[in-house]
This record gives C-alpha cells, sequence and structure tokens, in this order.
C-alpha cells in the first residue's frame, strides 16, 4: 500500500496534497486577508497579538516565520525589533506579504519561498521558529517539526497558532454549522472560490486534538511544551523549547 495522506476529507497521496494545498493558497492568496477578516469577526487579529504577546520577541532576535506569506505574524515580531525571516511554500502568498510591507515602508525582512519539510537554512540559526495556522496544512508534520527543532539554536524557542477543536458545550455545535455551512458560501461571496475554504474547513476537522499535537511536537525533540486554549480550543498556542 503506498501512503496516503488528508486532504480534507478525502484521501490522496502526499504529492497530490502538496499540489493541492498550493493550489488553494495560489487561488485565495489575494483575498486571504479579507476572507481571514469575514470569517472570524476580525477576532484573528486579537488572536495573532496574543500569539505574539507569548513568543516576546526581542530587538536583534532573528526569528523564522514559517507559513507567514501575507506578513501577519512578522509584522507584529518586527515592530519589537526582531530581525524576521518569512517563509513560504507558496511564491504568491509571499508576493502579498511583499506588497504589503511595501505598502506600509517596512524594509529588513528576508521572504524566502520554503518547504517547511525540508528548509534550506543552516542548523541552530534562529532564536524562535513560529507557525501561525500553517501547519495543518503541511502534508508531513512531523518532518516540519523536525526541521524546527533543527534550526533553532540551543535554547530557542517553539511557537505555533493553530484551529483545534472547542470544548465549549453548545459553541462547538454551532461553529460546526457555521463552517461548514456558511465559510464555503463566504469564500465564493468575497474569494469566488467555495471549494478552498471548504478544503480549510475540513483541514481543521482533521488536525489532531490538542494533547495529541503536544505529544507530537515532544517527540521532536522540544521540552517544556504547553498548550494554551482559546475560546474552549476552537485556537491553540502550542509552545516548546529547544534545550
Amino acid at each position: 500500500m503506498s501512503e496516503s495522506v488528508s486532504f480534507g476529507y478525502q484521501e490522496v497521496s502526499p504529492e497530490e496534497k502538496t499540489e493541492r494545498v498550493g493550489a488553494v493558497f495560489s487561488s485565495v492568496a489575494k483575498k486571504y486577508d479579507i476572507m481571514n477578516d469575514a470569517m472570524s469577526g476580525g477576532m484573528h487579529r486579537l488572536w495573532k497579538d496574543r500569539f505574539v504577546r507569548r513568543i516576546k520577541p526581542q530587538p536583534g532576535e532573528a526569528i523564522l516565520d514559517v507559513a507567514g506569506g501575507t506578513g501577519d505574524i512578522a509584522f507584529r515580531m518586527a515592530e519589537r525589533g526582531a530581525d524576521v525571516t518569512v517563509s513560504d511554500i507558496n511564491q504568491d502568498m509571499l508576493d502579498v506579504g511583499i506588497e504589503r510591507a511595501m505598502e506600509r515602508g517596512l524594509d529588513g525582512f528576508v521572504w524566502s519561498c520554503q518547504n517547511a519539510e525540508e528548509l534550506s537554512f543552516p542548523s541552530r540559526t534562529f532564536d524562535a521558529y513560529t507557525i501561525a495556522f500553517g501547519i495543518r496544512n503541511v502534508t508531513h508534520r512531523e518532518k516540519a517539526l523536525a526541521e524546527a527543532y533543527r534550526v533553532l539554536k540551543h535554547g530557542g524557542r517553539f511557537f505555533c497558532l493553530e484551529f483545534s477543536t472547542t470544548e465549549w458545550p453548545g459553541f462547538k455545535e454551532a461553529y460546526d454549522v457555521y463552517s461548514h455551512k456558511l465559510v464555503p458560501q463566504l469564500g465564493q461571496a468575497i474569494a469566488g472560490d467555495a471549494d478552498s475554504y471548504r478544503y480549510l474547513i475540513e483541514s481543521i476537522r482533521r488536525f489532531p486534538t490538542m494533547p495529541e499535537f503536544e505529544a507530537m511536537i515532544r517527540d521532536a525533540g522540544f521540552v517544556r511544551t504547553k498548550v494554551e486554549p482559546i475560546m474552549g480550543g476552537l485556537v491553540a498556542i502550542h509552545s516548546g523549547w529547544k534545550i
């Protein structure tokens, strides 16, 4: 049996998943941030603010922001003086981030088209590794986590912001209806693409639970791992240290 991986609710080959995820993000790149506002009622901005507060970027620190194409996390960390390298497997997403940085008069970023599973950076390069709403789209998450561990300096920290499964009674059921029924309609109305947003919602449902993903982070070698649920686990901040 050849290996298969999940693409939403479908099982496909790893190569097909990588190709199809790339097509999804190429399709939604220019409307990605507008759709984030529409889908979350703007709350993604608060989640990202909280995420960066937990990272505590310091002036002069070298931070790698993976799957950070449009720059949302990178811009916040640069405001605190960090030297940020933004990597994304999708050049269309990076192009949006570069354009946004130019519009804001921001410079000093390194923009690099990279596969999270096979980073080209030398080992022990970065003080922190961040990835927000990207790890669930990686074909082999364990490879991405191993790469995160490799490129971090000793004493470096790993932070991941990702959707999970809310444990709030009542809210979970309401969110399931909203996400499966209304989000694809929003995607069609705003981005002209219902299918890509249907996949993005399905990918959340197929992502490991908070304890399962924390175990994956530990298996990659990280210690002092922690999970911080937001809205009962609708979103979670995962962290760990390379000691």
